[in-house]
């Protein structure tokens, strides 16, 4: 996991009131899984990340692992149009390769036997990354867009939704990535209008076994949990 800045006091004890939500392995005789999910720039990654630290403080062995490990191929992801908001909802991840090479191992009677990545999405080649083994008592936290869609959603113990409006994590997106600040600019439409898509239809926050007001991200906010 990359460093990142010390949770600020608020921060902390949000984490805290997380790691306490997650159940322990032995009460379910099988590793637990946690997704945290939120649009593009909620800060998905970073609250995992930290979430995972704050599990590992507490004696929990935690793997760490993201959807965009799980990218379909170029070819798939653009056969709509590469301005298809509906091809980002719908064809962005391998949800077959997520099922088989880490949720399925990690569920009820799996193999244990898991890879966190099959393809790198920057040169579109496939990993051949080497099988790795989790205890029957870790904790797998996978942050990543699209997390309670139906092929999903039913995967986790516990679920975290980030909630942020789009003007805030697009200006996030702008520093971070180079991408214009305003949600409403055409370079964003494919990305902001495939996520309100997501919303609409499975609405996460109603999902999720836990909602954050991530706005702030040194004032995150338990909205419901």
């Amino acid at each position: 996991m990359p460093p990142h800045a010390a949770p600020t006091e608020v921060r902390a004890r949000l984490l805290d009131e997380l790691a306490a939500l997650v159940p322990d392995p032995a009460a379910l005789r099988r590793p637990v899984l946690v997704g945290v999910d939120g649009v593009d720039g909620a800060g998905k990654t970073v609250l995992a990340d930290e979430l995972a630290v704050a599990l590992g403080t507490d004696g929990r062995t935690v793997v760490r692992a993201s959807v965009d490990g799980f990218h379909r191929a170029r070819a798939d992801r653009y056969a709509r149009g590469r301005r298809s908001p509906e091809g980002f909802y719908r064809d962005s991840y391998d949800h077959d390769a997520l099922h088989r090479e880490l949720l399925a191992p990690f569920g009820p009677g799996g193999s244990r036997r898991y890879r966190t990545a099959v393809r790198d999405v920057a040169t579109d080649r496939l990993l051949d990354a080497p099988l790795r083994t989790a205890p029957d008592d870790a904790v797998l936290v996978v942050d990543g867009i699209f997390l309670h869609r139906p092929e999903l959603a039913g995967w986790w113990d516990v679920s975290v939704f980030l909630r942020v409006p789009f003007d805030v994590t697009f200006a996030r997106m702008a520093a971070r990535d180079g991408c214009p600040a305003d949600p409403d600019d055409p370079v964003n439409a494919r990305y902001r209008d495939g996520q309100l898509l997501y919303l609409a239809e499975v609405a996460p926050a109603d999902r999720a076994t836990v909602v954050v007001d991530n706005a702030d991200p040194a004032r995150p906010v338990l909205v419901r949990g």
